[in-house]
């Protein structure tokens, strides 16, 4: 069997993995990485490319202190809550930003405004936590233009990828004014020509862009990234020290890692028995489903015969997220997550019984955790997202595109029903039509004065974030009573799981008793979430990757050097006579 030796290994090519990946570089280690799938990138490349990193110089300048992202996490993961965990993360966001900028030469977006999800909570702030990155041209990746990971193409505008910020506020106004029909016009112009000429275009933006420009640097950095490369099992000498991996696929052998292993292959989302177990709504497992990618337990498998073990004491074990499932034309199952549609104003959603049931301005995670409650004990997690046709012109809903795109395709795929009458919708998706025009008639007597007694929508910086912020008096709200009416089924989905990997505060993995697999780390969504979870803001689980993994990645050798020194101790001759009972009396 061939043998690869690197200092080394990292197993998974998203966030999390590329960040540990360079650091290790930048400081003279050689590295592989390797991912199963054909595509660089994982889960990461599809997200929306923030990051949430409290202490960067932004929040700095504008005053935010420890004490107060201290407070907030702790509000959020409220039992959950691990001080050491987060600690060591905010420890180190300072160092990991400027070794980002500064010597990776990835390039951050400081925003005005990203309000942190929950508002209402203390420590929170409009500003200078969340971070993003501005689009990138793809052509920085030379002869890896093609290997990162594509676009959740239900997500893009006939491929294009609207960058979040002026860009997507650009193409909601396309049917509403010239200039940004123009604008539109020209993106999607670009895009198709690029495609057409170079097989995908050159501007990559939200994950994509992170992703490209972290796979840029990473190569730069003489990096070795091998795709359809399976990790089939993990190595480790006599004494217990984990020593590499046996691979197999396009690449196959042992890679020998001189200094550690660090596993970044994703959390267990899409494996239906892990769900089973740690998934309170998921007990036959059919009942969840996710648009992650390579999130299927490998993580778990590789660690568990060292004694590996999912720490689940996060009191949500997974960021969650509404999903629309439907089908292509050619039947290929496809995932629409609603992470921002129905805080805008004329949508609002309901359930099984026509009633609503939360905020739809919450964010994506904290309405997940309200559909989940609202369905204990019923059978399914589902709802329905509701329009007219004021706000189905305007907005549309997710996937299905406003007025002027015709319907017929998304009313086809199975994602949007369409009724002319409330009675009529309600027959359609089979939900008791008096109880939702009684939703209805109570929602649109507040709304056309800005309000919603029942939950307070729009009323802080966040849910406006999430609304139309020229819509008045309230930007998440509008009366919903103009027909046709539009309905769009939602389900339980996540982001990426919190339950993880048992680690400590270094990232190693911990075994059955709880104590360190020498040489042995997880990072990102592979390792227990360090925010209990709560779901703080933009970027939830790219902060804590990107951070924990350069940490990771600059203190792997430290941690080897520990080992030998600790190994040359106890292996020398007095140590040796000491422990075979022959030491001298002194």
């Amino acid at each position: 069997m061939k043998t690869i030796n690197t200092d080394v290994l990292v197993i998974g090519s998203g966030a999390a993995g590329i960040s540990t990946a360079l650091k290790a570089a930048y400081d003279g280690h050689s590295v592989i990485v390797v991912d199963k799938d054909k595509y660089l990138g994982g889960t990461s490349a599809i997200s929306g490319g923030w990051a949430w990193v409290p202490g960067n110089k932004q929040g700095v300048a504008q005053g935010d202190t420890r004490e107060e992202a201290e407070t907030y996490i702790k509000h959020l993961a409220g039992a959950s809550y691990d001080a050491a965990a987060v600690g060591s993360f905010l420890d180190t966001v300072p160092e990991a930003m400027s070794f980002f900028e500064d010597d990776a030469g990835i390039e951050f977006t400081y925003p005005e405004k990203a309000p942190d999800y929950r508002m209402d909570a203390s420590g929170a702030k409009v500003s200078g936590r969340a971070v993003t990155v501005p689009a990138a041209d793809a052509r920085m990746l030379g002869r890896n233009r093609l290997r990162v990971q594509p676009y959740l193409l239900s997500y893009t505008v006939f491929g294009y990828m609207p960058e979040i910020g002026p860009d997507i506020a650009m193409f909601l106004k396309a049917n509403q004014n010239l200039k940004a029909f123009r604008y539109a016009a020209r993106k999607l112009t670009k895009t198709w020509i690029e495609t057409i000429l170079h097989k995908r275009a050159y501007d990559r933006t939200n994950g994509n862009a992170l992703m490209t420009r972290l796979i840029a640097a990473a190569d730069e950095a003489g990096i070795r990234m091998w795709t359809s490369t399976t990790a089939d099992e993990i190595l480790r000498d006599q004494s217990g020290v984990v020593t590499g991996a046996r691979i197999s696929g396009e690449h196959s052998g042992e890679i020998r890692a001189k200094l550690g292993v660090v596993i970044a292959a994703g959390g267990f989302s899409g494996n239906a028995d892990l769900r089973k177990k740690y998934f309170p709504h998921d007990p036959a497992g059919t009942n969840h489903t996710t648009p992650t990618i390579g999130h299927e337990g490998d993580s778990l498998r590789l660690a568990q015969p060292f004694g590996g073990h999912i720490d689940d004491s996060p009191h949500q074990p997974a960021s969650w997220g509404p999903v629309t499932v439907f089908h292509g034309l050619r039947g290929q199952k496809r995932w629409f997550p609603h992470l921002r549609a129905f805080g805008l104003p004329g949508l609002i959603a309901v359930d099984r019984d026509g009633v609503r049931f939360a905020n739809e301005s919450l964010s994506y995670h904290d309405y997940g955790v309200e559909m989940i409650k609202n369905d204990k004990d019923r059978e399914g997690t589902f709802g329905w997202i509701i329009a007219d046709q004021k706000a189905m012109h305007r907005y549309g809903i997710g996937y299905a595109k406003p007025w002027p795109f015709p319907q017929t395709y998304f009313r086809r795929s199975g994602f949007l029903h369409k009724a002319p009458t409330v009675t009529a919708l309600a027959k359609e998706i089979g939900v008791p039509a008096d109880r939702l025009q009684a939703t209805l008639d109570e929602f649109n007597a507040g709304a056309a004065r800005g309000e919603d007694p029942k939950f307070h929508r729009g009323s802080n910086w966040f849910h406006h974030f999430k609304g139309d912020v020229e819509h008045k008096p309230n930007p998440n709200l509008a009366p919903i009573d103009k027909g046709p009416y539009y309905a769009v089924k939602i389900e339980m989905g996540d982001l990426g799981t919190y339950a993880g990997l048992a680690v400590n505060t270094r990232s190693e993995v911990l075994d059955d008793d709880n104590q360190p697999v020498p040489g042995l780390y997880a990072v990102g969504t592979a390792a227990v979430s360090v925010f209990g979870g709560g779901y703080p803001g933009y970027g939830a689980n790219i902060g804590p990757a990107m951070v924990l993994g350069y940490r990771t990645g600059r203190d792997i050798a430290r941690h080897a050097a520990e080992r030998a020194a600790l190994t040359a101790t106890n292996s020398s001759p007095r140590t040796a006579e000491a422990s075979s009972g022959k030491a001298k009396n002194v």
